[in-house]
């Protein structure tokens, strides 16, 4: 590699560069200045992801480095922007969550940093190795992270679960690569689309390869059957971990699969498709109707969430360009409603009680209205209906069905959708519709409301004025 390579690699990668060498200087902080507190590198965190984010706007795009195995394209710029805002605003939502809980511990930031720049990577891989390794590097993150409450026997069983599972998948992932690099004798996405062109497509150990990597990947995105963990993790961890569980790694992992199905594997559709929509309906009918019983709010949003992934999967069973637009809309809309409805959970933490009961948020309307609207906003835009952002990500899905003569699949996912909007509705009505069983005391700092103040404009914007995200999503389109 000679020298001009070195440096347009360099400079294609320097949004990661920048959050790796803030992210080991933030570690290093408490040691150099006492002075250095949490809230302190939480800013100074937030500081580093607006420099990344400066830096991928001075970056050339379409940018194939690193031979062959990194890219900065329309796509991965689009969900790094999404990561970085969605990053910012977790840590909005921790400061005073830490702070209620006494941790002060700054590596809680570090590690943030660390999951955002192993998101980065997994966007901007081209080659199964690069891609593996930005996994790896947001589980490791996320693995200390969902049990940062380490005195909490719940947390520390979620961490100790999902460092389990997680190296199960990692495992099924790497054995599915070893197997697509004997067929193709590479593990970079392009040369593997034109070498699989040449194989028989009912070949056992193309659809063998094709099978493990789906599964690996299904356990970043939690789909059924891979989502064992998703549950227990999202109860115990920290509830802005939960957040950022909910949508940063769950999004990189839509974005890998996007890059090698629908291009690595493009012309092994037909293989593939046949797995996805198996697994597209169990993980709604699972998703949907497991989450009708639950009491506990973050498990419930666990279940919203794998509900949520089987109407995604069902975009990739479209043609590549309407489901790709469609799948992105999708992404960007639940991104902002998920957290806005954590950033309300947040809000009513307290010491003397973490609200985290369905009904616990039973009579919210009458003395904090604001909050229990915006709650029900959230509620709304996730149960798809209109004006909301949720709606329009729904019926996008649904309209590309019906535009490739998927008529059972569209049914399915509106009936499912209207079976998961009892749920919402049901948090909805006991905020508004019964007297308060207990007083609230919300932590409404600046903050926390900066955080509300911008998933609800998002929620509520996109669902008026969609064509502003659609227009951009164009732009991002391969």
């Amino acid at each position: 590699m000679d020298i001009n390579a070195i440096i347009q690699s360099i400079y294609a990668s320097s949004a990661e560069i920048i959050l790796l060498l803030f992210a080991c200087a933030l570690l290093l902080a408490p040691l150099v200045s006492p002075k250095a507190n949490s809230k302190l590198i939480a800013y100074l965190s937030i500081l580093a992801i607006i420099v990344a984010a400066v830096a991928n706007v001075c970056s050339s795009q379409n940018t194939l480095t690193y031979n062959e195995m990194f890219i900065l394209d329309p796509s991965a710029l689009f969900f790094k922007r999404l990561f970085y805002l969605t990053t910012i605003l977790v840590i909005l939502l921790s400061i005073d969550y830490l702070r209620q809980k006494r941790l002060w511990q700054s590596e809680y930031y570090v590690f943030l940093l660390f999951a955002l720049c192993g998101m980065m990577l997994m966007v901007s891989g081209t080659d199964l190795l690069s891609v593996y390794v930005g996994i790896e590097l947001v589980a490791l993150a996320t693995y200390i992270l969902s049990g940062f409450l380490r005195h909490q026997t719940d947390s520390t069983e979620a961490a100790l679960k999902y460092v389990i599972l997680g190296a199960l998948s990692s495992a099924i992932l790497l054995y599915g690569i070893s197997l697509l690099y004997g067929l193709t004798g590479t593990t970079q996405l392009q040369h593997i689309a034109m070498a699989l062109s040449k194989t028989d497509i009912e070949d056992p150990a193309l659809i063998l390869a094709i099978t493990f990597v789906f599964a690996g990947f299904g356990f970043k995105i939690a789909a059924v059957p891979f989502h064992m963990w998703q549950p227990d993790v999202y109860q115990g961890a920290p509830t802005p971990i939960t957040a950022f569980l909910s949508v940063g790694p769950k999004i990189a992992g839509f974005a890998v699969l996007l890059r090698v199905f629908l291009y690595g594997f493009a012309e092994q559709q037909v293989l593939w498709s046949q797995l996805i929509t198996v697994i597209a309906i169990v993980t709604m009918a699972i998703g949907s109707l497991v989450a009708l019983v639950q009491t506990n709010i973050k498990r419930l949003l666990a279940y919203s969430s794998i509900s949520h992934v089987g109407f995604i999967l069902l975009g990739f069973l479209t043609s590549p360009a309407e489901g790709f637009n469609a799948i992105l809309f999708y992404l960007f809309v639940y991104a902002f409603m998920n957290l806005g409805a954590f950033a309300v959970i947040i809000a009513l933490y307290s010491h003397n009680s973490a609200n985290e009961e369905i009904d616990d948020y039973t009579g919210l309307a009458h003395s904090h209205p604001w909050l229990a609207s915006a709650m029900a906003l959230f509620m709304f835009a996730l149960a798809g209906i209109p004006p909301t952002a949720g709606f329009f990500a729904k019926f996008n899905i649904i309209m590309v069905l019906l535009s490739q003569q998927h008529i059972v699949l569209a049914v399915l996912a509106v009936i499912f959708s209207v079976i998961s909007a009892y749920y919402y509705i049901r948090v909805v009505l006991l905020m508004f519709m019964k007297p308060a069983q207990q007083p609230f005391t919300p932590v409404l700092s600046a903050p926390v409301l900066i955080a509300l103040a911008t998933t609800a404009t998002v929620t509520l914007g996109l669902g008026l004025f969609p064509s502003l995200l659609i227009d951009i999503i164009r732009l991002s389109s391969p």
